[in-house]
């Protein structure tokens, strides 16, 4: 089969083209972080060489949301169209997005294999990383796709964790990183700098009394991790401009009246952008969210903000 361009996304079972010499992974991918992408570019690689095409399985919803759906605390690093993004810049030939439903998480880890990854995709060779799991209540493991490779004719390779660097990396781990706050260890774990999009909305407008105006965010996405309070360095996106600024991300002590919020000033930029979209990127966390005596007192710490922050974004 030739090789296409561009990733081709393919949504739902029913979807599924015939594809030819298969080499596939699967998994959620959320983040699609250092430890996914070697796993990824594997795939890439081994299709290049057997003169396949490479194919990601993965699903949406999360499973979690479906298999727990009263768990609240499940917040994830990637929207799908942010994963798209990501997954496109790697050279996949083929994403799949499976709706995953009650019915997909009951299925045994055999009819997992057979009626999804055989039946529809004919795979020459399945690539999954060393601590893979699937199927019902996630039964299924390295022993049993070995065995099913046998019976179904498809060869199975495990990535170790050797081979990643030896660094357990997860999703988990990022999510717990930015929600201490600790912005450079979940970027570098990402392999890029943590982003989220959100829409301007009106706040208190008390920055703009003090001289740093301020852009108050509403999430474009309820399920998107949040950092964890404080100031960080940042760079903002907007209608394919690019601006250094500063974030804060907390419950705002100075100000009582003020509840929680993300709020950014953008620097050198002084339009009306409500209801505009902005997308923010995390470069580092300059410090902890204080409360100060007065409006003076924080209009001085401030100013040394955006200095710092002027200072590592120009690094």
């Amino acid at each position: 089969m030739k090789k296409t361009n561009a990733m081709q996304v393919v949504k739902g079972i029913s979807n599924i083209p015939v594809l030819q010499k298969a080499i596939v992974t699967q998994g959620t991918f959320d983040g699609v972080h250092v430890g996914h992408k070697k796993i990824l570019n594997h795939v890439v690689s081994e299709a290049q060489r057997l003169d396949g095409v490479s194919v990601l399985i993965t699903f949406y919803p999360h499973p979690r949301l479906v298999i727990h759906p009263d768990d609240n605390n499940l917040k994830l690093l990637t929207t799908l169209e942010e994963k798209k993004a990501l997954l496109e810049n790697i050279g996949l030939d083929y994403l799949i997005i499976l709706p995953f439903t009650s019915d997909i998480s009951n299925l045994s880890p055999l009819e997992y294999v057979r009626d999804v990854i055989v039946n529809k995709l004919n795979p020459t060779k399945l690539i999954v990383g060393y601590d893979h799991r699937f199927g019902k209540n996630r039964e299924g493991s390295i022993t049993d796709l070995l065995k099913f490779s046998e019976t179904f004719d498809f060869q199975v390779e495990q990535i170790s964790a050797k081979a990643l660097e030896e660094i357990t990396i997860s999703s988990t781990k990022i999510r717990a990183s930015l929600a201490e706050g600790n912005v450079q260890k979940a970027n570098k774990y990402l392999g890029y700098a943590y982003q989220f999009t959100g829409k301007v909305v009106k706040g208190m407008q008390i920055g703009r009394t003090i001289g740093y105006k301020t852009a108050n965010l509403a999430m474009s996405d309820p399920l998107k991790r949040v950092p964890g309070y404080g100031i960080f360095a940042a760079k903002i996106y907007h209608k394919n401009e690019t601006y250094l600024g500063m974030l804060s991300i907390g419950s705002n002590p100075t100000i009582p009246e003020k509840t929680e919020s993300i709020e950014v000033n953008i620097f050198n930029f002084d339009q009306e952008i409500y209801e505009e979209t902005l997308t923010v990127e995390l470069v580092r966390k300059i410090r902890d969210e204080i409360k100060f005596s007065d409006l003076d007192a924080l209009k001085r710490q401030l100013a040394i903000d955006k200095e710092k922050c002027l200072h590592i974004l120009g690094d």
